[in-house]
């Protein structure tokens, strides 16, 4: 399985799934992450976190935990 946080700058991914449970997930999903969505990563902070990543046209920022639980091809 790879997740969102692998990603290297400059590279762009497919979510898969959503893993966690209730709230977590639910805020990841009003982020606009959702199954099928293309993620594109823009940076990432020196210590890997946080993740910067464009989402449907908007920029966003994850935390590294955060970025653990969405599952990407």
């Amino acid at each position: 399985m790879k997740s969102l946080k692998d990603l290297k700058p400059g590279e762009t991914a497919l979510v898969v799934k959503l893993h966690g449970e209730g709230a977590v997930k639910r805020r990841i999903m009003d982020m606009g992450i959702t199954k099928g969505c293309q993620v594109f990563v823009r940076k990432v902070a020196p210590l890997g976190d946080p993740i910067e990543v464009t989402v449907r046209g908007y920029e966003l920022s994850i935390r590294k935990a955060d970025g653990e639980m969405i599952e990407v091809k």
